[in-house]
């Protein structure tokens, strides 16, 4: 028996395997983002996207996941050779080397690059400061003669080089870049180049009745310019295959001419931003505003939304079985999802070029804040939508108070409705900017820069608290909390996260998470969550007193604007990420039992041991660090990870729910800076 515990310890040792339940997973089906680029690298395809980096599939768009560089807006890509090109927003140009598993930034560190080209040995980036161009993949870079103007497109043919630039129309050069001269659409916004046989297409704004926009085109290297029969769209991408022409446009999806552009239809995709387009063989990949990736093989005929889960959702609420999300959907038509099955899955239920801020239900009856359209009512569980009241309001906030709905608006104030939306009155609050509402039995919270408001009479008065506690934070967010009020705010001169009052709101405390941004609030039993903006979700057991990070799943750490506690799962909708999910029993194992210095690290025996199927397991920390507990089996297998994050010194205790286990012995395995120790447990059904 001896040697069977020994060689198990040493498995556990050096395994790496199964990966545990215990974290936050992503929801499918709340797909989208905005994707500003693409190219291929063999059987690899990747995108860049808006403020979440690139990823990358091997599979033609069916999965995607997204690599190390996951924190900047793409603009560009480009391949030469086995090297990947990124040109970012702000951030110059990032490379890599080994199919996006590492970059590494290059000497063009501060630019914004919209274009990048590649042929040969050079490497040609249009940036907000005119083309740059290296002739060793990226190690130096040489600002070329074009260097007063924003250049948006690049594309070369032949020995010539073609930039699209802002305001300034089509720029050519002969010499490899070393002298640009224009050569027409002088005035012109060029978002996109395309090259096609001698054709060369140019993608252009329409941005006042002078200007019409649309796509033009040159048989004689830009010398002259013909406007093809597109009309006066905005174009933002092109792409071509043989005579046929793709063009990508703001707010009016894609169109398509099989004659170089004598003649355009739509067949697909409509009502979308299209910012880029991949195409290889009859594969053709759309990356859009907001709608993330869509793929068609048929040459645009069909389209398909990839499973890209890079949209960013605001608000939640629960209507019996129906939970509904509102997303940011600034670019494209997807205004609110819902789920039938507590989050495994999402399906579109509305369609609507709104950002829905806030959800509330109320009886059968669903309401959404909506960004300057006021509030719209849904009656059937979210698939419809009218509008009911507060035209030309942004309602940031939304709270159910008894029979009544409160809307906190932009500028205006709180509004009251008595009749389910038919009629909306302003309270007396009515100049503040309102970024929270909530309810604290028949009491009224609103947070507002600087200070809460709190109304005893439906809002008929209101009284302001927090003056001194709140200077110019914006109250980002509100929750009861038993019979005390939780307030979420920013940062500002080093203070901000949460505050706690016990009394109604006449005084305020801060609590120790003080350090970030907080945007949402939510409460179970003795458990306070807050999700803020840049440290992902911390949760405190013990009145705020000691709070822990619970990010153990996330792809990076996201910004936390809404959470929701329903059917014992947490659920958090995020920038840019979706909707993500968690158990509550999962959330909640660790507790934090004493904040005492400890003498020395320690892992105790589980209690009660042997068990069925729930244990309990403690450990002391003397340091703060990064601490992790893993469960094994008897075969070395990593089955399950409770713990791995970094804590504050103190002693702990987290339980195992072991119910899907079958009865054996296992192993736990608490490792902490450099200590390690091994238990053994004996689970009996």
């Amino acid at each position: 028996m001896k040697i069977i515990i020994t060689l198990s310890i040493i498995a556990i040792t050096l395994s790496a395997s199964l990966k545990s339940n215990a974290q936050w997973t992503e929801c499918d089906g709340i797909y989208g983002g905005i994707v500003n680029a693409f190219v291929f690298s063999g059987n690899n395809i990747f995108s860049g996207t808006e403020n979440n980096g690139v990823y990358l599939s091997s599979n033609s768009g069916t999965n995607w996941s997204q690599t190390p560089l996951n924190d900047k807006t793409i603009y560009s890509l480009a391949v030469s050779g086995n090297i990947i090109f990124a040109g970012t927003l702000g951030n110059g140009i990032y490379i890599s080397t080994n199919d996006g598993a590492g970059w590494t930034q290059t000497a063009l560190n501060n630019k914004t690059v919209y274009s990048l080209l590649t042929y040969g040995n050079t490497i040609l980036a249009g940036t907000n400061s005119g083309v740059y161009l290296s002739a060793n993949y990226g190690t130096n870079w040489t600002q070329t003669l074009l260097n007063d103007k924003t250049v948006r497109s690049l594309a070369v043919n032949g020995n010539n080089i073609f930039a699209g630039t802002s305001n300034y129309g089509v720029y050519l050069s002969t010499d490899n870049g070393a002298s640009w001269t224009q050569n027409g659409l002088n005035d012109r916004i060029v978002h996109c180049l395309a090259v096609s046989g001698n054709n060369i297409f140019a993608g252009t704004n329409t941005y006042s009745p002078f200007t019409s926009g649309g796509v033009y085109l040159s048989t004689n290297n830009g010398a002259n310019w013909t406007r093809t029969a597109l009309g006066s769209h905005t174009v933002f991408s092109l792409a071509t295959s043989g005579s046929t022409v793709f063009a990508g446009l703001w707010g009016y999806g894609v169109q398509i001419s099989y004659n170089n552009g004598a003649n355009w239809s739509q067949p697909g995709l409509f009502d979308l931003s299209v910012n880029n387009f991949a195409v290889s063989g009859n594969i053709i990949f759309a990356g859009t505003g907001g709608g993330g990736i869509y793929r068609s093989s048929n040459y645009g005929i069909n389209w398909t939304q990839t499973a890209l889960n890079n949209r960013t959702v605001l608000s939640f609420t629960v209507l019996g079985n129906n939970i509904i999300a509102g997303t940011d959907n600034y670019f494209d038509s997807k205004c609110f999802f819902r789920s039938l099955n507590y989050g495994t899955s999402w399906t579109q239920a509305f369609n609507g070029q709104t950002t829905t801020f806030s959800l509330v239900s109320l009886g059968n009856n669903i309401f959404a804040g909506i960004d300057y359209a006021g509030v719209h009512r849904s009656t059937n569980g979210g698939l419809n939508w009218n509008y009911c009241g507060l035209s030309g309001n942004k309602v940031k906030a939304l709270a159910v108070i008894g029979s009544n709905i409160f809307a906190g608006t932009e500028a205006h104030g709180v509004c009251i409705t008595t009749n389910n939306g038919a009629s909306w009155t302003q309270t007396a609050l009515n100049n503040q900017n309102i970024y929270s509402i909530a309810g604290l039995g028949d009491d009224i919270f609103a947070g507002t820069i600087g200070s809460i408001y709190h109304s005893t009479n439906n809002g008929t008065s209101w009284t302001q608290t927090g003056t001194t506690a709140f200077y110019n934070h914006a109250v980002t967010s509100l929750a009861a909390y038993g019979d005390n009020m939780l307030a979420g705010t920013n940062t500002y001169a080093n203070s901000g996260g949460v505050y706690i009052s016990t009394n109604a709101g006449t005084n305020w405390a801060r609590t120790v998470l003080n350090y970030c941004d907080v945007l949402s609030l939510a409460t179970f039993g003795m458990n306070i969550f807050a999700g803020t903006a840049d440290s992902g979700i911390y949760l405190s057991t013990n009145f705020g007193a000691n709070w822990t990070c619970r990010n153990q799943g996330f792809n990076g750490i996201p910004q936390i604007n809404a959470l929701l506690i329903t059917n014992n799962y947490i659920f958090a909708g995020t920038t840019g990420y979706s909707v993500w999910r968690r158990t509550i029993s999962d959330i909640t194992s660790i507790n934090n039992m004493s904040m005492e210095i400890q003498d020395a690290y320690s892992l105790s025996q589980n209690y009660p041991n042997p068990f069925n199927p729930v244990t309990r397991i403690s450990f002391q920390l003397p340091v703060a660090g990064n601490a992790s507990l893993m469960i094994f089996d008897m075969l070395g297998k990593e089955i399950a990870t409770l713990v791995n994050e970094k804590l504050n010194a103190g002693t702990y205790t987290v339980n195992w729910n072991a119910s899907e286990f079958p009865s054996g012995v296992y192993f736990y395995r608490l490792t902490a800076e450099g200590f390690g120790e091994t238990k053994r447990m004996t689970l009996i059904k």
